[in-house]
């Protein structure tokens, strides 16, 4: 069961993210879910773990690395759309 959680966690994460951003995460649900993951561990890495923790994530660490994911991810994207 906590793995179910982990995974709509990261999913409402990397949504949240894309949101913010105003750009959809490319994938869908799955692209959400590892746009979420990948996003918890860099903002982890960089910002530390402090604020709520939901799901085995610190929220507010988590949702700031989505944002910088989605913003790498949607840069990658358009440059390769160009060529």
């Amino acid at each position: 069961m906590g793995f179910l959680w982990a995974l709509i966690v990261g999913g409402v994460i990397g949504w949240l993210g894309g949101l913010i951003v105003g750009r959809d995460v490319p994938g869908g649900i799955i692209g959400n879910i590892i746009a979420g993951f990948i996003g918890a561990w860099l903002g982890t890495l960089i910002l530390g773990s402090w604020g709520p923790v939901i799901g085995g994530f610190a929220i507010v660490p988590a949702i700031i690395g989505a944002i910088v994911v989605v913003l790498i991810l949607s840069a990658i994207l358009r440059g390769t759309r160009r060529a």
